[in-house]
């Protein structure tokens, strides 16, 4: 049984609670004194594996939406996207303001460009705002062709997001490789594809 266009905006509400209310916890973590005795950290590696969670969600969206044949499926991918390039956006802006304080935005540009694993996150920000702003109907009908183009690169950020994960750790634990790995069956499905695309 397919799903209808009101059981997809349901499934739209659900989304929406599970990437909004890790905000709410969040928030309610750091002001009840719930975070470790390096908070800051805690504040960075929780947005981080957000964003890395809703990359995965995003890109799930398509094989998910061909293999169970629920083509109104694909209607939650853009909204999911947003709340990926949302929380990469507060992992950024963790980074800057508890990290390096909110008047160094010069020795900002100096860490992203001499870290390398930063350098792949500020490349994955970027690319997930291009994204950000060209996910209207409006930019794909300006684009055409290009469009599509663009927003392949989703696929080069789900390649250098799980490393800067993998390379910003200091001991190697489980989850980033899960990630990692997680991410690769996500490409891999897309075998194809990429090979169309990066021959």
């Amino acid at each position: 049984m397919r799903l209808t266009l009101k059981q997809v905006n349901w499934l739209k509400v659900i989304f929406h609670l599970a990437a909004f209310l890790p905000l709410i916890w969040l928030i309610y973590a750091i002001n009840s004194g719930g975070l470790s005795a390096d908070p800051a950290k805690d504040i960075q590696h929780f947005t981080g594996r957000m964003a890395l969670k809703l990359l995965l969600a995003t890109l799930l969206v398509t094989p998910l939406t061909r293999y169970l044949k629920q083509p109104l499926l694909i209607r939650t991918r853009r909204m999911l996207g947003l709340w990926c390039f949302f929380w990469a956006s507060v992992h950024l802006l963790s980074y800057y303001l508890l990290e390096l304080g909110y008047d160094h935005l010069n020795l900002l540009g100096k860490e992203l460009i001499s870290r390398p694993y930063l350098t792949l996150g500020i490349i994955s920000w970027t690319v997930l705002l291009l994204l950000a702003l060209t996910s209207l109907q409006y930019a794909q009908r300006k684009l055409g062709r290009r469009w599509q183009i663009l927003h392949n690169f989703i696929y080069l950020v789900a390649i250098l997001a799980p490393i800067h994960y993998l390379w910003s750790v200091k001991i190697l634990s489980p989850q980033p490789l899960i990630y990692a790995a997680l991410a690769l069956i996500l490409l891999g499905l897309r075998y194809k594809k990429l090979r169309k695309w990066w021959p």
